[in-house]
């Protein structure tokens, strides 16, 4: 793995989406502040969504947006041979 997909660049993608949900711009027709929760979709929970309702197309999802499991790695044992399993395995397997 390497360019978008290394690990540094999802781990920077995950710090600008974090920004992006605290974002917050003045709507003057509104006469409020907006933040994401007033313009995302969220299939799941249209009537009140939080930012995490919102529906999110990237990579990261495959982590559930959540550096912690983004860095998780395990022991995996395939017969006679073992090995660690991390976040390059978890994506492989998911596409």
């Amino acid at each position: 793995f390497s360019g978008v997909l290394a690990e540094d660049v999802l781990q920077l993608l995950l710090e600008l989406q974090e920004r992006l949900a605290a974002a917050t711009a003045w709507a003057p027709g509104a006469g409020r502040n907006v933040t994401l929760r007033d313009v995302c979709y969220a299939p799941l929970n249209p009537a009140e969504p939080g930012v995490g309702d919102c529906a999110v197309s990237s990579v990261t999802q495959y982590f559930q947006n959540n550096r912690t499991r983004l860095a998780l790695t395990a022991t995996q044992e395939d017969g006679k041979d073992k090995g660690t399993v991390d976040w390059h395995d978890h994506l492989i397997y998911c596409v």
